[in-house]
């Protein structure tokens, strides 16, 4: 059985780069029937913020990937990592290290200055002696110091890291006792059954230094699959600009869950040309495997063509609640059919087309001046009197009906469809975009068109 997990550091927001590795993870367990379980790294007590987890936790409900089993904080598993870090020590696979910060420091200048590789010199690895005073030491494991480091990756192929070019002899625990990222890593990995390790490429330096754990506890490795990183569309890193931000900021700008989990799995993984996956067409082909081995790059207007398309397949009550979280209240609009329907086809993001369902229901404050110079040329208040008239006394209720009252006032004024249709665009919108008059009359009703036209007649004059 698979068992991945996603095992984020609560200092900060959740990125889009940390989300597409949850899905990653989330999608290889579920296709094999395994378990995804979500580990929050806080050791770092002077940088960890419950709010960073929260959000965390937001996002992953939002997104509807749920874990498997509790989640489980490292923070609370400080007797754990104590007990192996005492078994190291009584095998002699680690030791205690009293070299202070001054004479570190003074290490890596002489070694900076010889134009050396900064690491520890082991000036403590078979010490024997006694222990100098007032030093607090730090733990330290025996790393091997010849040799190679292998790491089999299901996305590189074989990395060989030189013992002698990479490593040291690691602090594993520092002077106060507290436990360091890489042995932590690796004991909280191996103790909750982690078997496959989906993470970025970032985290390629780190293996080697884990397998050593490993190594030294005498345990299996798990298979990795290092992801190459998400660049812009110039090939750098990305950016807070380019789309490197709080996940949950996705849902503020309007995208929906489903447009963005296909968005992230198709940045580096891909089906032949299949853009469009539902999360059971994820869950069935996605494989780790196929898994791109160069960075892939991050296109706003692709992830805004696949939230237009899964805006346009939302059946309209799902999308009257979506709207909701926009300050209106459509689930009960009797005419919200006619209005999503329409707007659905236009709105790239559910911001925006909440913005525009407010223009329409919204009587217009004022007016684009541009506009009013444009549409009202000319004599447009007795044409639009005239269709006033003729608007009270019928019983127009379809886009259909205002439009053939349109087209009666077109026909008996003898005027282009434009004279008509420019200034009452305006007037019921106040400026000249938007979707067909038709339906902006037919969604407002005939009391509020009528009002509208008074306004901007009033307005104009």
């Amino acid at each position: 059985m698979v068992v991945t997990r996603f095992a984020p550091s609560p200092t900060g927001y959740l990125h889009i780069g940390g989300l597409r590795t949850a899905l990653f993870s989330y999608l290889w367990a579920k296709k094999s029937g395994g378990e995804f379980v979500l580990r929050i790294e806080d050791t770092d007590k002077a940088r960890n913020s419950q709010e960073a987890t929260d959000a965390i936790l937001k996002a992953f409900e939002w997104l509807g990937l749920e874990h498997d089993g509790e989640i489980t904080y490292q923070s609370q598993r400080d007797e754990i990592y104590a007990k192996y870090i005492k078994q190291l020590l009584d095998e002699g696979k680690a030791y205690r290290c009293y070299m202070s910060k001054e004479e570190l420091t003074t290490l890596r200048e002489t070694q900076m200055a010889n134009k050396e590789r900064t690491k520890y010199n082991g000036k403590y690895r078979d010490f024997d002696g006694t222990p100098p005073e007032g030093v607090e030491p730090v733990i330290r494991i025996k790393a091997p110091l010849t040799g190679e480091i292998l790491v089999k990756d299901g996305v590189k192929g074989d990395v060989s890291f030189q013992a002698q070019d990479i490593l040291d002899d690691f602090v594993i625990a520092r002077a106060d006792g507290a436990p360091t990222y890489n042995f932590v890593v690796a004991i909280d990995d191996h103790l909750m059954g982690i078997n496959e390790v989906i993470r970025g490429d970032d985290h390629l330096s780190n293996t080697p230094k884990q397998i050593v754990v490993y190594d030294a506890l005498g345990w299996d490795l798990p298979k990795f699959y290092h992801v190459p990183m998400i660049h812009n569309s110039n090939g750098k890193k990305l950016s807070k600009r380019d789309g490197a931000t709080d996940v949950m900021d996705y849902k503020e700008m309007g995208y929906t869950p489903a447009a963005l989990l296909n968005f992230l799995v198709r940045l580096g993984w891909s089906h032949g040309d299949q853009e469009i996956f539902s999360m059971d067409e994820m869950i069935e082909l996605f494989n780790p495997k196929d898994i791109n081995k160069s960075a892939s790059i991050y296109n706003t207007e692709k992830l805004d063509w696949l939230n237009a398309h899964y805006i346009k397949n939302t059946p309209n009550d799902e999308l009257a609640e979506l709207l909701s979280a926009y300050g209106l209240t459509l689930t009960s609009h009797d005419k919200k059919e006619i209005l999503l329907d329409t707007l659905k086809e236009r709105a790239k993001t559910l911001k925006e087309m909440s913005e525009m369902v407010k223009e329409i229901l919204d009587t217009p404050s004022e007016y684009d001046a541009k506009a009013i110079k444009k549409a009202f040329k000319g004599e447009p208040i007795p044409i639009l009197n005239a269709f006033g008239a003729k608007l009270t006394a019928s019983e127009a209720h379809l886009p259909s009906e205002y439009h053939s009252l349109m087209e009666e006032v077109v026909a008996e004024m003898e005027i282009g469809f434009g004279k008509i249709g420019m200034p009452l665009r305006v007037a019921l919108l106040g400026k000249m975009g938007g979707p067909g008059i038709d339906v902006v009359m037919a969604v407002i009703g005939r009391e509020e068109t009528m009002l509208r036209i008074a306004n901007a007649i009033s307005a104009i004059s």
